[in-house]
């Protein structure tokens, strides 16, 4: 081992708190440790902390319920969550492009950061974009269950079309889209897609009434459903959303802080951001979908084996 400084020629100096070798320098007295891995970059939590911290939140669990079980302060998981959230959202964006698919879904779950638009507006705090009403944009394949796309943001037309730009970029060919009744997918669809001659319909759900009292927070009914073609020639027997709204089941089982009518939800934009990048990647390469059988990646032929949350911290 030579100086990291000089070059010079070293001496072993005894080992830091972790056990690894320390070494001085025979010319300019410097020490340093030897070379290793650090697959969490900076931070200095152990790895079987960390892997339990990832385990807990992407059981559900929320921030302060994986302080007491783990035993690790609030503001490190945080630290750990951008973390692997970044590195979850460019695993997604290397792995998942040019697919080709045969039938997804488009649908948009809705969350808030910090209070309900409601209550922003009437603090009168509607120009702060990081609080108030979150929308997240998800694009599922129906046979593979596999997460194409997804894009937190507002439910306008210029996120609507960066959603469907990310679905065209993870897609290839032609392929059915069904979504629901948003009029914004009327032309983000057909700018984004329509060169890759994608038929596109949408479906609109008729709900009854809505019902007061202590039925006030349950669905209301659904009492028909009415099909349109867009674009191209879809399958009208095929157009459909039941997948993508029982992801949004999923979702709301899997994240925490998007569980309804509770105070778990997301204090920063950020936090919910990394928080989709990892619910999406875990469910995508590491949980076996019950029907497939496999993982969603595994059915799609981007991986090979059920991958643990140690690959996914690695990657």
């Amino acid at each position: 081992m030579n100086c990291q400084t000089c070059n010079a020629p070293t001496k072993k100096f005894g080992k830091d708190r972790n056990g690894r070798q320390r070494f001085s320098c025979l010319i300019c007295n410097k020490t340093f440790t030897e070379p290793y891995e650090r697959p969490l970059g900076d931070m200095r939590l152990p790895m079987e902390k960390a892997l339990s911290i990832i385990q807990h939140l992407v059981e559900g669990c929320s921030i302060r319920t994986t302080e007491r079980i783990t035993g690790v302060g609030k503001q490190a998981i945080l630290a750990l969550l951008e973390l692997v959230g970044e590195r979850c959202e460019k695993l997604m964006a290397d792995r998942i492009k040019g697919l080709s698919v045969k039938e997804v879904q488009a649908d948009e779950i809705w969350g808030f950061v910090g209070m309900k638009q409601k209550t922003k507006n009437y603090q009168g705090r509607e120009d702060d974009e990081t609080l108030g009403d979150a929308y997240c944009f998800i694009g599922i394949e129906r046979h593979t269950k596999l997460i194409l796309a997804w894009h937190l943001g507002q439910r306008n037309r210029p996120d609507t079309v960066a959603f469907t730009e990310k679905i065209a970029y993870a897609t290839t060919g032609s392929f059915l889209m069904s979504t629901d009744g948003f009029a914004p997918y009327k032309d983000a669809v057909v700018y984004s897609l329509g060169g890759q001659y994608v038929d596109f319909a949408q479906i609109v759900k008729v709900y009854a009434s809505p019902r007061e009292g202590s039925q006030r927070y349950s669905p209301a009914e659904c009492v028909d459903c009415v099909k349109f073609p867009i674009h191209g020639n879809p399958d009208m027997s095929k157009v459909g959303t039941s997948h993508i709204e029982r992801q949004n089941l999923t979702v709301r089982m899997s994240m925490r802080r998007m569980t309804r009518l509770t105070n778990a939800f997301s204090k920063k934009w950020e936090n919910l951001k990394h928080s989709y990048a990892l619910h999406f990647a875990y469910y995508n390469f590491c949980k076996v979908h019950s029907s497939l059988r496999v993982t969603p990646a595994m059915e799609a032929g981007i991986t090979d084996h059920i991958w643990t949350i140690r690959e996914l911290l690695a990657v």
